[in-house]
């Protein structure tokens, strides 16, 4: 094993989904307020998600998706919306910093891989912009620079949970299902990584089971679990 792949809401950026998410519309919607009523404004973003996520086209990016969908709920106003989505990732996305923490058994743990030789990947669902990606792997006291390849929506034709979401990134980085981990905290979007022969770490501190379902990883744990792991691994080729 070489290569290692985090989640990052929930795993690397330590946070409470229900909060986070609340957050988050609270600062977009204040983006969009003299469009629209909040309670339609979402449903339109998460009608538009949904879309991104299930279509699994791999002639358009998700960025592609969300705004073709987006666009047939507010018609000739699109570029318009556009510009405002842009502007507030750029700005008005720094409001939702609130809603995370960071964790330094996490700092450690990338820090030691760096060291180790690991070849490591940012495997976040791919429904933000690369922009609001960064901003949260800041807050989680990282640096982009950290790893070798960051999925966002604009560079990605899959989302979370499809196994074609990790098989792109397979093929991106030149890597085989068993030189690979992924860890993430969600059980059925990291852990469906293991149906193609990726090593799996649960991480429990911000645990997602969505329909109770068994949990099938290779390890599992918390954060100084996890730096433990780390800790115990080899250096590549070394």
């Amino acid at each position: 094993m070489n290569t290692i792949l985090f989640d990052l809401d929930g795993t690397l950026l330590p946070l409470d989904e229900k909060i986070f998410v609340d957050t988050y519309f609270d600062a977009l919607h204040r983006t969009f307020e003299d469009k629209m009523d909040k309670k339609t404004f979402v449903n339109y973003i998460w009608g538009a998600t949904a879309h991104m996520r299930d279509e699994n086209d791999e002639e358009r990016t998700n960025q592609e998706l969300f705004m073709d969908k987006f666009a047939t709920f507010v018609g000739d106003e699109m570029d318009e919306y556009k510009e405002r989505f842009d502007r507030f990732y750029e700005t008005g996305f720094l409001e939702v910093e609130k809603a995370v923490s960071k964790s330094q058994y996490v700092i450690d743990a990338i820090k030691l891989l760096k060291e180790k030789g690991y070849t490591i990947v940012l495997a976040t669902n791919p429904l933000f912009p690369l922009t609001a990606v960064h901003h949260r792997i800041h807050w989680a006291g990282l640096q982009p620079e950290d790893f070798e390849h960051i999925t966002a929506y604009e560079n990605s034709h899959y989302c979370k949970p499809y196994t074609a979401y990790y098989e792109e990134i397979l093929t991106h980085i030149d890597k085989q299902p068993d030189e690979c981990m992924m860890i993430g905290n969600d059980v059925q979007e990291d852990l469906v990584a293991g149906k193609l022969g990726l090593k799996t770490f649960l991480v429990e501190n911000h645990l997602i089971n969505r329909n109770n379902d068994t949990v099938d990883c290779t390890l599992r744990g918390n954060y100084e679990d996890l730096f433990e792991y780390v800790a115990s691994l080899p250096h590549v080729n070394g």
